[in-house]
């Protein structure tokens, strides 16, 4: 009786009440259940890019400098071995940078991290201390200038080699054997994954390997003074061409000195004072004229010297320019 009292206030069939029901229903657990939300783009940093740029532009530089020395068995004195241990390194460097771009965007692990920091401090480093080999031989060459086309000059040279060689690997090799700040972020440095720690080491070795190739130059500076002075009293120079070529010494030095020093100070500075909390594109600003130092050396190193401008002409053209065969060296040529 009571269910006859029912009524339908709606004036709608029963039936269809129902199916509408059940569709409101229907449409409110949907609303509910989360859609497939569409994997976000890959967006690229510019910086990322550049420093990739920059490490194209090494790795082509330098290997053809690798190569020209690998190739010719002329180039085999302690120098162009130095010349080409920081070619090596430089490509290193050019490689691990590409690398990195690689692995951050398509191949993102713990190890990768790892292994792509460990090649760039390994090969920087390298690079590093090539500078300073190179300078300790030129110190060498003008300091004891008889003896030093002699045996114990090339062991000496090798031993340089090995040490440098092999302190760069083990510095690389630092954050692959755990002095890293993966597990603990408060630890990291302005790249992660160093430590702080490790960052103060390494900057505090440039500071003091850049101090001392700033006292060789300085010795350097003066042997140069010194023998061009010679030079001019034996051949009787007049006193303005002993200036000028002085001079020009001088500002080799200086070029090559303030080169590696504008490179290579912001971010040294940067690392000792910042941490993983300073803004990315102040790490950013400061590394990128760091690798700069590796686009630059083979100009300084390499192509300015005699004997690879030779090996580079007769790849190329298969000649050798007369300008460069009948050059002479001078004093100013460090």
């Amino acid at each position: 009786m009571n269910e006859d009292l029912k009524v339908n206030l709606s004036g709608l069939p029963r039936d269809y009440l129902d199916a509408a029901a059940a569709e409101n229903i229907s449409a409110a657990v949907s609303s509910r259940v989360p859609a497939g939300e569409p994997e976000p783009e890959l967006v690229v940093n510019p910086w990322d890019i550049v420093l990739c740029t920059s490490g194209t532009l090494i790795s082509c530089e330098n290997a053809i400098v690798v190569l020209i020395i690998f190739h010719n068995p002329s180039l085999r004195a302690p120098m162009f071995l130095l010349i080409g241990s920081l070619a090596l390194a430089d490509l290193l460097a050019g490689i691990g940078l590409i690398i990195n771009f690689v692995f951050a965007y398509l191949l993102q692990s713990e190890a990768t991290k790892l292994v792509t920091i460990g090649l760039i401090v390994a090969s920087f480093s390298a690079s590093v201390c090539s500078l300073l080999a190179i300078t300790v031989d030129r110190y060498l060459s003008l300091y004891y200038a008889l003896t030093y086309h002699s045996e114990r000059t090339v062991t000496f040279t090798y031993v340089m080699l090995v040490m440098l060689w092999g302190t760069s690997i083990c510095l690389g090799l630092l954050p692959v054997l755990g002095w890293n700040c993966l597990r603990d972020e408060s630890t990291c440095s302005v790249v992660r994954p160093l430590t702080k720690n490790n960052a103060a080491v390494l900057s505090v070795s440039f500071l003091f390997m850049f101090a001392l190739m700033l006292q060789l130059y300085v010795q350097i500076c003066k042997i140069v003074m010194r023998h061009a002075h010679q030079i001019a009293l034996q051949h009787h120079f007049l006193a303005t061409s002993h200036y000028v070529t002085t001079r020009k010494g001088v500002s080799t030095l200086a070029i090559i000195l303030g080169t590696f020093a504008a490179c290579w100070m912001p971010f040294t500075l940067y690392s000792l004072i910042a941490d993983y909390t300073y803004p990315s594109v102040y790490t950013y600003a400061t590394l990128l004229p760091a690798t700069y130092n590796s686009v630059i050396n083979p100009v300084i190193y390499a192509f300015r010297n005699q004997e690879i401008q030779k090996a580079l002409c007769l790849i190329c053209c298969g000649c050798i320019p007369s300008g460069i065969a009948q050059r002479a060296r001078s004093p100013s040529d460090v």
